[in-house]
C-alpha cells in the first residue's frame, strides 16, 4: 500500500526493496532518495510524494498534484551503479542529455546511471528531478 510522506521513513514494502539493495549501493541510492525528497518540498506545486513500488523498485509520484511523471530507483546486482529512471515517453532525458552530456550517464531514452563509486552529482541530478516532478505541469503552461 503506498502512502503519502515527507522523507520519513519508508512504508515496509518499500523499506523491504531497499533492504535489498547490495551494500556498496545503498549509501549512494539513500543519498538519491532523500535528493528526491528535499527536492520536491522545495517546490511547493509538487505537493506530497507517494513513496511506493512499481516493478519491485522504489518510485515516487506526484499522486496529489498530478504535477510530475514518476521517478523510479534501481540498481545493479554488484552494487557498483544506481538507476533513476522515468517514463520513456516523457522528453526527460533528451532535455537532460542536451542538458548534462559530461555530467551524467544516460541510457536510451529512461535511465540515468550513477556510479556508486564517486560522489552524487547533487546539482545536475536536483534540477533533473525537478523538472521530472514538475513535468507535467510545466507542460501545460507551453
Amino acid at each position: 500500500m503506498a502512502s503519502s510522506v515527507t522523507q520519513s521513513a519508508p512504508p515496509p514494502n518499500v523499506a523491504r526493496a531497499l533492504a535489498a539493495c547490495p551494500d556498496g549501493a545503498a549509501k549512494t541510492l539513500s543519498a538519491l532518495r532523500d535528493l528526491i525528497f528535499e527536492t520536491a518540498d522545495a517546490l511547493p506545486e509538487v505537493g506530497p510524494l507517494t513513496e511506493t513500488l512499481k516493478w519491485g523498485e522504489p518510485a515516487y509520484l506526484t499522486e496529489k498534484t498530478k504535477s510530475g511523471t514518476t521517478l523510479r530507483l534501481g540498481w545493479d546486482e554488484a552494487g557498483t551503479r544506481i538507476s533513476l529512471y522515468v517514463h520513456c515517453q516523457t522528453t526527460l532525458i533528451s532535455e537532460w542529455r542536451d542538458r548534462y552530456p559530461d555530467k551524467l550517464t544516460f541510457v536510451g531514452n529512461r535511465e540515468v546511471q550513477i556510479s556508486t563509486q564517486h560522489a552524487l552529482p547533487r546539482a545536475a541530478l536536483q534540477h533533473c528531478i525537478a523538472m521530472a516532478l514538475t513535468y507535467h505541469s510545466r507542460k501545460t503552461k507551453r
